[in-house]
């Protein structure tokens, strides 16, 4: 394995931390609503969309991608947070990485498990929409406004991403 070779790893709350919001069904619910037969896990994820900005809710169809995978791109969006909502429960790459003084430091990888989702806090540095299998389906909630919200950030020499 080379210095460019990036290990996933499993998504948890813990590592995923510095870099936003595990979105999952864990523990007891924070309440339960509708003749308590629906468990609300409330507030869980850090969203936002900064002072002219505000929340919109699209929908992506991506290509699926294979392991081991080259990461030759990341991207981050200064003026707002972005949530991944999979429509499937099928699992898919999460890549993040430090900032470094306004470029992306050493990239991690995660695996996400059936039933997770991520929210980007605003700025984080992140790879590409990246399903594992088809369908590619995900609900994306993000900013929507009219100044620039896109940063992107190509390597001179890119990392291998695998199992």
């Amino acid at each position: 394995m080379s210095d460019r070779t990036i290990r996933t790893v499993p998504l948890t709350a813990e590592a995923f931390a510095p870099f936003g919001d595990v979105l999952e069904v864990t523990g007891a619910p924070d309440r339960l609503i509708n003749q308590d037969l629906c468990g609300r896990y409330h507030d869980r994820a850090r969203l936002d969309f900064g002072t002219d900005g505000r929340a919109g809710i699209s929908l992506f169809d991506a290509v699926p991608r294979a392991l081991p995978y080259t990461l030759d791109l990341v991207e981050r969006h200064p003026e707002g947070s972005q949530a991944f909502l999979p429509m499937t429960e099928a699992p898919f790459l999460v890549i993040v990485a430090p900032d470094a003084g306004g470029v992306p430091g050493t990239p991690r990888a995660f695996l996400t498990a059936p039933g997770q989702g991520v929210n980007y806090h605003r700025g984080t540095w992140h790879g590409v929409l990246t399903p594992l299998s088809a369908p590619g389906l995900f609900a994306v909630v993000d900013r929507i406004g009219t100044t620039p919200n896109l940063e992107e950030h190509w390597f001179a020499t890119p990392w291998t991403v695998v199992t």
